[in-house]
């Protein structure tokens, strides 16, 4: 072997704690990331199922009628 090259293994042999706490950094990193955009991606597609599916449903409507006549009446009485 050349000298540069065990020169360059002898520094990537001091430097190897480092490089390998940073790998798994980024690893870790990685799948955080992957995770939350994973729940963000569901969140919305739920989001938007439930929004659809709200828009389907018939709107109830209460025939107020007999409330508004009973109310006219207290005040007529007065």
């Amino acid at each position: 072997m050349s000298q540069a090259k065990v020169d360059r293994n002898k520094e990537q042999k001091a430097n190897r704690k480092q490089t390998v706490a940073r790998q798994k950094r980024q690893h870790t990193l990685t799948i955080f990331c992957g995770w939350a955009l994973l729940v963000a991606v569901l969140g919305w597609a739920g989001y938007s199922a439930y929004g659809i599916y709200q828009s389907n449903q018939p709107a109830v409507y209460t025939d107020l009628t007999s409330i508004n006549d009973y109310v006219s009446s207290l005040s007529d009485s007065e």
